[in-house]
């Protein structure tokens, strides 16, 4: 398995991870289905929304597969009213990766970053290692840590 720029920043950063590699199809790209082929269970899968954090801005969110962002909470966390979803088409333009395979770490700028306050139950986390069917297994604090994100509840 070739090395993404994912697994080189946790390496730089002396972070322990692991990682896992699954059979994916492009029918089924969502966290849900990646914690199925996993074999594990939804709420230690962490999904990558991008939220246009208005005046040409960005907002990053990890969170539960199976969890949505609540806008209002997280319009509250990042003092940003004008808060939306990142369109698809744009994915690859913001951060440098494609649905699927967005990964917190490594994207093409520095965004802020937040954790859903859950990661903080279990005592790892599956996230996009940056390539579709391929996850990072870390530490949520070690994650928060190497992103400077921001944990708090926004689900």
């Amino acid at each position: 398995m070739k090395k993404t720029n994912a697994m080189r920043i946790l390496e730089r950063e002396g972070i322990e991870f692991s990682v896992t590699s699954y059979e994916w199809d492009e029918d089924h790209l969502d966290a849900i289905s990646a914690a199925e082929h996993l074999g594990v269970e939804a709420q230690q899968v962490y999904k990558t929304i991008v939220c246009e954090a208005g005046e040409g801005g960005h907002a990053v969110f990890c969170l539960p597969a199976e969890f949505s962002v609540d806008l209002k909470k997280a319009r509250a966390i990042t003092g940003k009213w004008h808060l939306s979803p990142l369109k698809l088409s744009m994915l690859k333009e913001v951060t440098g990766y494609i649905r699927g395979g967005c990964s917190p770490i490594g994207m093409k700028s520095s965004y802020p970053t937040y954790i859903d306050e859950l990661s903080t139950l279990e005592e790892y986390i599956y996230v996009s290692a940056g390539e579709r069917g391929v996850q990072v297994r870390v530490r949520p604090q070690d994650l928060a840590r190497v992103l400077g994100a921001v944990i708090a509840d926004f689900t």
